[in-house]
């Protein structure tokens, strides 16, 4: 960016508001030198009316234009949450192109980032946001998903650390101790007998299969097929429920126990029914790289 372009902007900043505000300071002025040295009160009195004027109408300006950015985030979040992606996204894409400093975007974007499939950008992002969101437990279980979907286990370890009782992060933490890179196997098999016992999971339907398949993962890192195949089977029972998005990231999983569990046909077609289910989004983009993994160890010659 060039230098003359460097300027500050706020979501309610307008050229026509900071030309106001600074007709209004140069008013004042005027305004003081008229009264100060002509002795004539009543213009000067006129020219500070004009100025408050100009100023409270552009600190008016500025806050609708101000509010106006803010529904914009919450279409964007509501969007989010209701598993329309796309949507989120463009709404959010010229908002993060022309704002990427402030933490409101960063948050939103960095939530609607992972879900699409991008979990660099989205760490990128959600590290700067959780400066000014340091108890917010969406933006720490959505940092912990980001590094667990890295493989990189000890920030993820780190990032719980934002919110360490929330349910939603010790699910993400759970996945990234027995799936990722660095992560402690022993301390996921203890987080997911933990969540299992859990109200807050049991009366949620995207928890309750996420905990199943983790505890899935968990039963084949010790070879217990008869746990793991029971687990998979409540995931089953439960996919019909789950939004589309939601069961592409669960068929993931499904595909990481059946591949811990040493079938890997059955493997890879729970990676092709989450890639199809939900294209575009994290689920297809971690079952596309863990087949791709697969096939890879598969076709490599042995020795």
């Amino acid at each position: 960016m060039k230098s003359a372009e460097v300027v500050v902007r706020t979501p309610g900043a307008h050229p026509l508001i900071r030309s106001a505000w600074i007709a209004a300071v140069c008013l004042f002025g005027v305004a003081a030198g008229v009264a100060a040295f002509l002795h004539a009160l009543r213009p000067a009195g006129v020219v500070a009316v004009v100025a408050i004027v100009l100023l409270i109408g552009g600190y008016a300006a500025y806050l609708v234009r101000h509010l106006a950015f803010e529904r914009e985030i919450a279409r964007a979040e509501a969007a989010l949450d209701a598993a329309e992606l796309e949507r989120a996204r463009a709404i959010l894409a010229p908002l993060l192109e022309r704002y990427p400093q402030l933490a409101l975007v960063q948050r939103a974007a960095g939530r609607t980032l992972y879900a699409l499939g991008d979990p660099l950008s989205s760490a990128s992002l959600l590290e700067k946001a959780a400066r000014s969101y340091q108890d917010d437990a969406v933006v720490a279980a959505t940092l912990v998903a980001s590094y667990a979907a890295l493989n990189r286990g000890g920030d993820a370890r780190r990032a719980a650390a934002l919110a360490p009782r929330n349910v939603d992060v010790r699910l993400a933490l759970a996945w990234s101790e027995l799936v990722a890179l660095g992560g402690d196997r022993g301390a996921g098999d203890a987080m997911v007998r933990e969540l299992r016992d859990r109200a807050d999971v049991r009366g949620v339907v995207t928890r309750g299969a996420m905990t199943a398949v983790l505890n899935a993962i968990a039963a084949a890192h010790v070879a217990d097929a008869a746990t793991a195949d029971a687990a998979l089977a409540a995931v089953a029972a439960a996919r019909e429920a789950l939004p589309a998005y939601e069961g592409a990231f669960i068929g993931y999983l499904e595909g990481v126990a059946l591949r811990d569990l040493g079938r890997a046909d059955a493997a890879v077609a729970a990676f092709d029914r989450a890639m199809s289910a939900a294209p575009g989004t994290i689920g297809e983009a971690l079952a596309r790289r863990e087949r791709a993994n697969l096939m890879a160890r598969l076709s490599a010659p042995r020795t």
